[in-house]
């Protein structure tokens, strides 16, 4: 067992089990005892590719220390590794002046766009862009503060002239996915990537032919089995920073790409539009 600087509950719990653990779980163990500060980011397919283990593996081992999943012991390998300030806000400090904030969110934010900008390729793009031009109907699917993000996207792409629908109710969302079909676009947004309402419905809209487009921070979370094209936003979040302005920044960065390139590529029916929804809202304005 690879020593850990920590003197945790977690850890000393997981220390405590150590002996009992099956070799590929020690691999785990030792994998999050070794890398604490890292391991708070992972998906659970993260942590079994770095461990060499199978992703059933670190589900057994979270079960032998309690939790009932992954996600429940990431929240708890959180709240063992840093404060309760860091575990939030992160390297923001309860004394920084409110410009100090400022300008760390700034710089933030600014790294968080470049580098989605620079995780993007051309053919991706190009693919996304062609599969939404040709679109018979265009679904956003999101939860949670990607379900806020889709909002955004129906808004801004209804208003380009294309026929789009943003759903957010797994129910609704898993019923819409049934009725999706060859020539129908789906977009999945999802930070982790790891929503199980998220993937199963896009799932079953692959199965039924549509193409799926998917934005997400990690390129080995399960939505990305179902994706023709994988779009990566560059934002990290543990579990208590969920719902953070930078992950929404990253995809609201991609999202606006593709809506650009659409009108371009459709500057007559997206003028149009434009004008036409324009119009639609003049007497609701003073």
């Amino acid at each position: 067992m690879k020593k850990t600087l920590h003197s945790s509950p977690l850890f000393l719990m997981i220390e405590s089990v150590y002996p009992s653990l099956t070799k590929a779980e020690q691999k785990v163990a030792d994998k999050v005892l070794a890398e604490p500060e890292e391991a708070v980011f992972y998906t659970i397919t993260d942590l079994a590719e770095k461990s060499e283990v199978g992703e059933t593996t670190v589900i057994r081992l979270c079960r032998k220390l309690g939790f009932k999943g992954y996600q429940e012991f990431k929240l708890s390998v959180v709240q063992n590794v840093s404060s309760p300030t860091e575990r939030i806000h992160g390297d923001i400090q309860e004394d920084d002046s409110l410009l100090t904030i400022a300008q760390k969110i700034s710089n933030l934010n600014t790294r968080t766009i470049q580098n989605t900008t620079a995780l993007l390729n051309e053919e991706s793009l190009h693919r996304s862009v062609s599969l939404l031009s040709d679109a018979n109907k265009i679904f956003f699917f999101g939860v949670g503060s990607s379900g806020i993000t889709i909002r955004d996207a129906k808004y801004r792409f209804m208003r380009l002239g294309f026929n789009v629908e943003a759903e957010t109710d797994a129910h609704i969302i898993a019923m819409n996915a049934s009725l999706a079909a060859k020539g129908d676009v789906v977009v999945g947004v999802s930070a982790s990537g790891s929503t199980k309402d998220l993937v199963d419905a896009i799932r079953i809209a692959k199965g039924n032919g549509a193409a799926v487009i998917c934005l997400t921070n990690h390129i080995r979370s399960p939505i990305t089995q179902y994706a023709d094209v994988v779009l990566l936003g560059s934002s990290r979040e543990n579990p208590l920073q969920g719902g953070a302005f930078a992950s929404k920044l990253a995809q609201i960065h991609i999202l606006d790409i593709l809506s650009t390139g659409l009108a371009f590529r459709h500057k007559e029916k997206t003028y149009d539009a434009l004008e036409k929804t324009a119009k639609s809202v003049l007497d609701k304005l003073y």
